[in-house]
């Protein structure tokens, strides 16, 4: 029959309705994941829509998949981390929530802890496995929402579960019926979505999970999760790895609303910033990340890299305070042990530090043209050269007026003297065979050796007594 579509208000075919093939046989895709070989990607050339939702968000999975791969938190640092995240969430929630471990005594006390805060966001949620026994304790945390472990792929289903479709399904359906009884509003995560058979398990089995929700009144959600990284934002790629036409085919086929929707995606192919943003762009409207991109093997999407995309995107931060994002890598290295590549977008220490000196005469003419955007202001993090063999006089004049955050005005020129003679001192450095970057505590000790008067004058301006 035709139906007018709440969606984009065009009449619309709407008399399928996709039913669970329970087959005999695992579906396992050979002809993409031999497993011998890398996994193919194969094109149908349909394209879907872009929908993108009224309101996108982030959600945080830090202390729950992303702690599992480093050294457990303490109950300290989860609370000083997440005092953070709400303060980069900002007053509208760009970071709606926050999921925690309940199988621990630790787990429960930090949760208990944030809890107590009192903030609005991010918002409290757990994670429990598709188990009836597990169900209390998500009753005894007070919580309104829970993440529940719903493998979707026969990988998971006929190999790990040893069940068939129709028996997971009866499962999970169960595991979801129980979170309604109490009043609390299951998230069903949709494990290995990216390896599933999509029309045979996934959508139907969303669409039993939309007529719960329908009949309870209560939000259903479900967590798109692309477990091994698999998916790929390629206009024209087939079912089960395009991004777009997972998320396209659970709104038109399983009629699950963009608020109930996340994406969780792992970064195995360096896919997994590009595939978050393009589950937005399709209609999903919230994606799931850690801070760092911390989690196992290459981890999970970078909390900090979707922040500033969502700013690019809609054009606003919304209230977020990005400045947050300095402060919570810097606790990460300094507090927890957790060493952040030098080079790493927005968190890394040389993100946005140059080497080279006719970069570094760039960064001194005009800071615009080597700064991906102001990292002083909106980061807390200045442009900085780094000096070594290659920064020239541009380099160390650069130098001193970021370390010593000196105006324009105030600025040392790159053919003053004291520039000059700094630049002989290192330069001899390197010529006596030193391979590694000049220290600031080295390059402060040469311009105090050379121009100590200069140097008091230096600090003064920088507020230091």
């Amino acid at each position: 029959m035709l139906e007018l579509s709440k969606r984009n208000n065009l009449l619309q075919e709407n008399e399928y309705k996709y039913q669970l093939q329970d087959v005999e046989e695992p579906k396992l895709y050979r002809e993409l994941y031999d497993y011998v070989s890398i996994p193919k990607v194969s094109f149908n050339q349909r394209l879907v829509p872009q929908q993108m939702p009224e309101n996108i968000w982030i959600t945080d999975t830090t202390f729950r998949d992303g702690q599992q791969a480093c050294s457990p938190f303490t109950v300290k640092q989860i609370v000083d981390v997440f005092k953070m995240m709400s303060r980069l969430s900002g007053p509208k929630g760009i970071i709606r929530q926050s999921e925690f471990f309940l199988y621990s005594e630790k787990d429960r006390a930090a949760m208990h802890a944030c809890q107590e805060l009192g903030y609005e966001f991010p918002q409290i949620t757990t994670w429990i496995r598709a188990n009836p026994k597990d169900f209390q304790l998500v009753k005894d945390a007070g919580v309104k929402e829970t993440g529940i472990l719903m493998s979707c792929s026969d990988y998971h289903i006929f190999k790990k579960m040893n069940k068939t479709r129709r028996e997971a399904m009866d499962l999970y359906l169960s595991i979801a019926r129980a979170a309604l009884e109490q009043g609390i509003s299951p998230r069903c995560h949709f494990e290995d979505t990216t390896k599933a058979d999509f029309y045979g398990f996934v959508v139907p089995f969303a669409t039993e999970l939309m007529k719960l929700s329908k009949e309870s009144g209560i939000p259903v959600k479900i967590r798109v999760c692309d477990t091994m990284g698999f998916g790929v934002s390629y206009p024209g790629a087939s079912l089960p790895r395009s991004v777009q036409g997972i998320i396209y085919g659970l709104r038109q086929y399983a009629d699950v609303p963009s608020e109930y929707m996340e994406w969780h995606g792992h970064n195995d192919f360096y896919k997994v910033v590009t595939n978050a943003a393009t589950a937005w762009l399709y209609g999903c409207s919230g994606v799931n990340c850690t801070m760092l991109g911390i989690g196992e093997r290459t981890g999970n999407c970078p909390l900090e890299a979707m922040a500033i995309e969502y700013a690019s995107l809609r054009g606003t931060t919304d209230g977020m305070d990005l400045s947050a994002i300095t402060d919570i890598a810097n606790y990460f290295e300094e507090e927890i042990g957790i060493q952040i590549p030098a080079n790493t977008p927005f968190v890394g220490r040389n993100f946005n530090v140059t080497r080279a000196g006719i970069h570094a005469d760039g960064l001194l003419k005009d800071e615009e043209i080597y700064n991906i955007f102001d990292t002083a202001a909106i980061l807390n993090r200045p442009a900085l050269v780094a000096v070594d063999a290659f920064s020239g006089a541009a380099g160390i004049a650069h130098w001193i007026k970021g370390y010593f955050r000196l105006s324009d005005e105030n600025a040392i020129g790159k053919r003053s003297d004291l520039v000059a003679r700094m630049k002989d001192m290192v330069d001899a450095e390197y010529a006596a065979g030193r391979n590694t970057v000049m220290s600031d505590k080295e390059l402060v000790e040469m311009l105090k050796t050379i121009e100590p008067e200069t140097y008091a004058d230096l600090l003064k301006k920088r507020g230091v007594k």
